[in-house]
């Protein structure tokens, strides 16, 4: 039996280890769930929604002991609250829209014809979700999934090994019936052999693109249909007509915050010529303020990342740059706690940078920004657009017009206009290009969830 380990980035201990299951129970477990989810759908739909509030609210009580515990299994600082607002705020909008997101799309009700097209639960839905952010991620695909009918399983990231477990924890306390929500401790040759054999009717992954192929691998001739959030290189455009100091702390912190591990992240970022200098200025003040350290610690602004590997990969991009010419402008004697090895990562910003460098074209994931100089709108354009990835785009100008006139140009799944790093649960979170398919949230996560069923009911004359 394998067990699953989470290696605390704090000081690499084993914070939490759990069996993983065999494919036999879990297939026993799915057989008792797809009995319980057709009782679960046929529930009045504001039933369903009452028990789903009901469990964030029993998850949301629990913040006391989730914000320590997300400190040592991934890392971020408990100044910050851990992410029960984020939670609370999506689950609230999902549920006050879910009447009208679920309600057939009547073509025609007369003495003759009715037809109109349903929307029915999947069946089994499967969520893979990461340890970046773990409750916000998943909670954005269960939420919706279960006000719409569907079972759910949670396989969480290893890194965060107890998420799922407390999340289904809560839900359950809360009323909603054991076998519609479960948690699975999976390794990766079970959760392939699960999804090669259709264990699932709908699976929503969130991670790397190298994870998502997999998925795709996984899944292929089964037609399970697949929700695919992954990596980003995500660019701030900062116009001539820019507040540049309300665009400095944004950005910096759309790049730093989370120690830079953030899929919607800011990567890269453009500034209009005449704005540089200042910009860069600003941007170096504002990062020197962080206090790199123990996240237990209330003082620490930014802590370790996850993993020593996830760290190293940040550091070679950042070195490769330099050895290509960049200058980095962050200076490290003010980061002790940074040996140069290990899993804490001092932030740095990086000038004199271009896209043959790495650090401008590959998923950093970590806190690491390039800032570059532009002409003009169009060379901003072609240089966001320049990228395999497709997640955001972060805009900073005073005329909406022209935000809207750049974003409509830019191969992106969302716009932002003096803005970043945020999910606005009305709006569909989704993107292009290598960020995968699919979306999440607003009117269309419910219709990612559910299929249509059309319904042509011909009267007797």
């Amino acid at each position: 039996m394998t067990d699953l380990k989470c290696i605390s980035p704090i000081d690499g201990s084993v914070f939490a280890t759990r069996p993983a299951m065999s494919a036999d129970a879990v297939n026993t477990r799915l057989a008792t769930m797809r009995r319980a989810q057709k009782a679960w759908a046929a529930r009045p739909l504001a039933e369903r929604v009452d028990l789903v509030r009901a469990g964030v609210a029993a998850l949301g009580a629990m913040n006391d002991e989730v914000v320590p515990e997300l400190a040592h299994m991934m890392g971020r600082p408990v100044r910050y609250g851990g992410e029960f607002g984020g939670v609370n705020e999506r689950t609230q909008y999902m549920a006050s829209i879910a009447a009208d997101a679920l309600k057939p799309i009547v073509a025609e009700d007369s003495d003759h014809f009715e037809r109109r097209i349903a929307f029915e639960p999947h069946g089994i839905v499967l969520v893979i979700a990461p340890w970046n952010y773990p409750y916000l991620t998943a909670i954005n695909t269960i939420v919706p999934a279960l006000i719409a009918g569907n079972a759910v399983a949670i396989k969480h990231a290893t890194q965060t090994l107890l998420v799922g477990e407390r999340i289904v924890r809560a839900f359950i306390e809360a009323g909603v019936p054991d076998d519609v929500f479960v948690n699975l401790f999976l390794d990766h040759p079970t959760t392939e052999a699960l999804i090669g054999a259709r264990a699932f009717d709908f699976i929503n992954f969130t991670g790397s693109v190298a994870g998502g192929a997999a998925m795709e691998r996984y899944a292929a001739g089964t037609f399970t249909p697949l929700g695919l959030e992954l990596g980003g290189k995500d660019p701030g455009y900062v116009c001539d007509d820019a507040d540049i100091d309300w665009a400095v702390d944004v950005l910096l912190d759309g790049a730093l915050y989370n120690a830079g591990q953030c899929c919607c992240g800011i990567e890269r970022i453009y500034v209009a010529e005449k704005h540089f200098d200042r910009f860069v200025e600003g941007a170096v003040a504002w990062t020197n303020k962080l206090k790199l350290g123990n996240p237990l610690d209330p003082e620490t602004s930014i802590g370790p990342m996850a993993n020593a590997r996830f760290a190293e990969e940040v550091r070679a991009q950042t070195r490769e740059a330099i050895e290509m010419g960049a200058k980095p402008l962050i200076e490290k004697q003010n980061y002790p706690a940074d040996t140069g090895s290990g899993t804490y990562l001092m932030p740095q910003l990086l000038v004199n940078v271009n896209h043959q460098m790495r650090v401008m074209q590959d998923e950093s994931f970590g806190p690491v920004v390039g800032i570059m100089p532009v002409k003009n709108d169009e060379e901003a354009i072609a240089l966001m657009n320049d990228s395999r990835y497709g997640l955001t785009a972060s805009i900073w100008t005073n005329d909406a017009k022209r935000a809207a006139r750049i974003g409509e140009q830019i191969e992106t799944g969302t716009v932002f206009m003096n803005r970043a790093d945020y999910l606005d649960p009305a709006l569909c979170w989704t993107g292009c290009k290598e960020t995968g398919r699919g979306g999440t949230l607003s009117i269309v996560g419910f219709r990612n969830l559910t299929r249509p069923k059309s319904y042509h009911l011909r009267k007797k004359a």
